[in-house]
Formats: C-alpha cells, structure tokens, sequence
C-alpha cells in the first residue's frame, strides 16, 4: 500500500507524479533497465521503487511529460549511478590500479566487463538491491543534514519576532508551521491546530507565512503580516483559513475589510521592506529544512511535511513535552 504525503506545492506535477506511478506493472528485459534508467524516453520502461519503504521495485512505463519526467528521471538517474557504481565495485576490485594498467590487457578488461555483465544478468536483484543501498545512503545524509539545520536554526524558528505567535507565548512546546492561504490541506488541518489551543493551554504555536502557490499567496500572507500591524492578524488569519474556493487579490482585502482591518493602510504596510525580508526568511528557513511544500510542521526535534490529524499531533506534542 502506498503511503503518500500530501503538500500543496505543485500540485499539477504531483496528479502527474500520481499517474506515473500508478501506471500498469511492465516488466522489461533486464538489459533494457540501464538505458531506460539513462534516457527517461517516453514509453521506455523505468525502474520506480514503492512508494512506502521496503517492498519490491516495480517497472513502470514512463508517461510524464515535461519537467515531472525530467525531474523523475534526472533522480534515478542519480540513484542508478550510484547504485551501479557500488555493485560494480566489487567486480572492479579485481582491476589493478591505474599505475599498474599498463598490465592490463584489451582481451582482459573485456572479459572482466563480460564476467560483470553475466553475472547482473543470473543476480538482477543485486540492482534492486544496489538502488535501494543507494536511496538508503542519499535519505540518511539528507536527515542528519536537517537535523543539524534544526538545531543551527531554532532561534529563527521558535524566536524571530517578525513570525506571529498563537496560544501561550511561554508555553513549553512549540509547533511550527509553514502554510499558505491558498492551500486546501493547510484548511483541513486548521480545525485540529484550533482544538489543541483551545485544550492545552500550555502549547505555543509559531506561524510561517510559506506563500509557494503563486502571487496570490504572497499578497495573502502580506497582508496577514500587514494586518498584525493594526492588532489584527489573529482575525484574519482566522478569517483567511474559512475562505471557500480560489483566492485572488479582492478576497484577500474584501476579508481583511470584514474583521476590521483599514485596507487602505494595509495596502501601504504591505509594501514594508520588513515585511517582504520576512517572507524571504520564512522561504530560505524552509528551503534549509527540506521543507518543499505545505503545510510542513516542526514540533520538538521533529520536521514533519503534509496534512497531520488531531490524533498524530497531541503524540508529537507529548514526545516533545517529555524530552
């Protein structure tokens, strides 16, 4: 079973993503793998891992077009390299050294090549095996490359004043959160952030204005940090969260209008070079973060990207609480 992770960040490319993986199993001739791994050509079959670690890989045939497939590609790619490069390794072992090539002979470098190749042929799960080592090795440099930027970057999470706080300002656990105005699952995991303030009275939450799905959002998440100006941020955002169907420019200031808000010095505020440095802070902050999409939340020492429920959340809380 798939387990997928869902953020509002391109979000045509994921319906693509989805298509491409959900694609009828093919299973290629175990000599077209490596150049299907190199081409990423339309209709040539590619191997895709599962999308929950484990499992057996899967060939697929690729459908994608445009920059999701040169995206796919250009990864398994990469992974394929790697992985090639790690289980030829020990075939290679047995070549002498560049200052002892003169000893090796054409008709010998092409029959250790041979001896390689015949023996991926009668062991194909070695490749499975090799990508996986691969994909295994690149997450678990990426994960302790962000769990140094969380601690290298905590003041700026928990602490940096141009980011409105919720609930108690002295609470013992934080939750960060990265959302944009425009995104539906930002929406659906609002209810649960309400209900935990409402009951723990002892949580602090942190908000990243994350503006990623187009000019809209940016004027959105301006003027929610204009607005803290006139003491109104908590109402708008509130307001903002509530907003059925698309959001454009109008929506933004007719809501602003609504909770009181004088749109008239919004419209200037906006325009604050503290308030753009601030959005441009929140963007390299989760870039650093791996944080590629939203909503994207940190409580305690873990980063985690997507729609989270109620349930999920107070263990996250309680994790922390004990540490």
């Amino acid at each position: 079973a798939s387990s997928r992770v869902y953020t509002c960040a391109e979000t045509i490319a994921q319906n693509e993503i989805d298509a491409f993986l959900s694609a009828a199993p093919y299973s290629p001739q175990l000599s077209q793998i490596p150049a299907a791994l190199v081409t990423g050509t339309s209709s040539v079959p590619i191997v895709t891992p599962t999308i929950a670690g484990g499992g057996v890989a899967t060939a697929v045939t690729l459908s994608p077009t445009g920059a999701v497939r040169s995206r796919i590609t250009t990864r398994w790619t990469e992974l394929a390299a790697a992985g090639l490069a790690a289980l030829l390794g020990f075939g290679l072992a047995a070549i002498p050294r560049a200052d002892a090539a003169d000893s090796v002979s054409p008709a010998q470098k092409s029959a250790i090549e041979q001896i390689i190749h015949d023996y991926i042929l009668q062991h194909p799960e070695l490749l499975i095996q090799a990508l996986q080592s691969a994909e295994d090795k690149a997450k678990a440099t990426a994960e302790e490359r962000v769990r140094a930027t969380l601690v290298e970057k905590r003041d700026e999470l928990l602490t940096d004043p141009t980011s409105p706080v919720a609930g108690n300002p002295k609470g013992d656990v934080t939750i960060v959160e990265f959302f944009d105005y425009r995104c539906p699952y930002c929406k659906q995991v609002e209810p649960s952030l309400e209900a935990l303030l409402g009951e723990d009275r002892q949580l602090r939450l942190v908000y990243k204005e994350f503006p990623v799905l187009g000019p809209e959002s940016v004027t959105a998440s301006k003027a929610a940090l204009a607005a803290r100006k006139q003491g109104k941020y908590d109402a708008f955002h509130r307001a903002m969260m509530t907003i059925k169907g698309q959001i454009n420019d109008t929506a933004v200031y007719k809501t602003a209008e609504s909770v009181g808000v004088d749109v008239d010095r919004l419209k200037r505020d906006m325009a604050a070079p503290e308030i753009a440095r601030a959005l441009k802070a929140n963007t390299e902050l989760a870039d650093a973060l791996d944080i590629r999409g939203t909503p994207g939340f940190i409580v305690g020492n873990e980063i985690v990207p997507g729609a989270i429920d109620l349930a999920s959340l107070k263990q996250l809380i309680a994790t922390a609480r004990k540490k």
